[in-house]
């Protein structure tokens, strides 16, 4: 988080909306809220019988076990892929949209540090 208050008015209505989500310490009320509901959702599946389809669905934390293999498996599938399409640094060249030369007075650049 930056040293600076930034001006409010700046941003479109919903960024402003979301502006609480910046404090540090609604972001620490955030994470221990959604760690309270983890562990109430894994106290009610204790005592809330499971119906399921199949019979492997009736087994206790099935779903979240299922979730979290599914979950790590695509981490790796997506380590796996991006060895596949990376690119090298250079790839494209002149064509590359960061080396166009733009006019000076068109680019409205803000100087945030004032």
């Amino acid at each position: 988080m930056s040293d600076h208050k930034e001006d409010a008015s700046s941003y479109p209505a919903l960024g402003r909306w979301f502006m609480w989500v910046e404090g540090e310490r609604n972001q620490k009320r955030m994470f221990w809220a959604l760690a309270m509901l983890c562990v109430l959702l894994m106290v009610i599946n204790l005592f809330k019988p499971m119906h399921g389809y199949f019979s492997v669905e009736e087994i206790r934390w099935f779903y979240g076990a299922y979730g979290f293999v599914g979950f790590t498996g695509l981490i790796f599938v997506a380590k796996g892929l991006r060895r596949i399409v990376k690119r090298p640094e250079g790839y494209y060249g002149q064509n590359a949209i960061d080396t166009e030369v733009y006019p000076e007075d068109q680019l409205g650049r803000k100087d945030h540090h004032v």
